[in-house]
């Protein structure tokens, strides 16, 4: 089973980034060809015949497996970037963080008008990113054809955040 294989690896990091947080470390999981194959087999699987035009990968561990998934899919990979990070013209959303505020951005050119995209980020926690990323694509056009995320922690309610943007919420291992 994936979630017991990804839960076997994940290291727990105490006080990172900041004192009371326990951080899932999902480094380990890269040391592991067979493990990182049975994540990318595990969302396709999961993906099933969700129409899927671009996968959008949330700036940084993102884009681990966000590239990965797309090159199985057979379909473009763009990157959801922090400002200030990609070097052409660029949209920008600004949103709330637990601990502050943040902005993303993505090139103007990045996916076609009604293009499906799918948003892939390691982690789900509050799902404050990947709302200013669905908010952003569905701004630029886009449809957010669902969601992929290796880990989520479901304490944190992020799904219930998430949900009215789509349905399609594929969460590998959830604590």
């Amino acid at each position: 089973m994936i979630d017991q294989q990804i839960k076997a690896v994940i290291r727990d990091v105490h006080d990172f980034p900041r004192p009371g947080i326990v951080f899932k470390d999902i480094t380990p999981i890269l040391k592991s060809p067979q493990l990182c194959n049975g994540i990318i087999d595990a969302f396709v699987e999961k993906l099933g015949d969700t129409r899927i035009d671009v996968v959008a990968g949330v700036e940084s561990r993102g884009f681990l497996f966000g590239l990965i998934l797309a090159m199985r899919l057979d379909v473009p990979f763009i990157p959801v970037r922090k400002v200030g990070k990609l070097p052409y013209t660029t949209k920008q959303k600004k949103y709330e963080l637990e601990y502050g505020d943040a902005a993303i951005e993505l090139h103007t050119d990045a996916f076609a008008v009604g293009a499906h995209v799918l948003i892939h980020d390691d982690l789900l926690a509050t799902g404050g990113t990947v709302t200013a990323t669905s908010e952003l694509i569905q701004e630029m056009g886009g449809i957010v054809a669902g969601f992929a995320f290796v880990v989520g922690l479901g304490f944190l309610n992020g799904k219930e955040r998430i949900r009215p943007i789509s349905e399609n919420i594929i969460v590998l291992s959830e604590y």
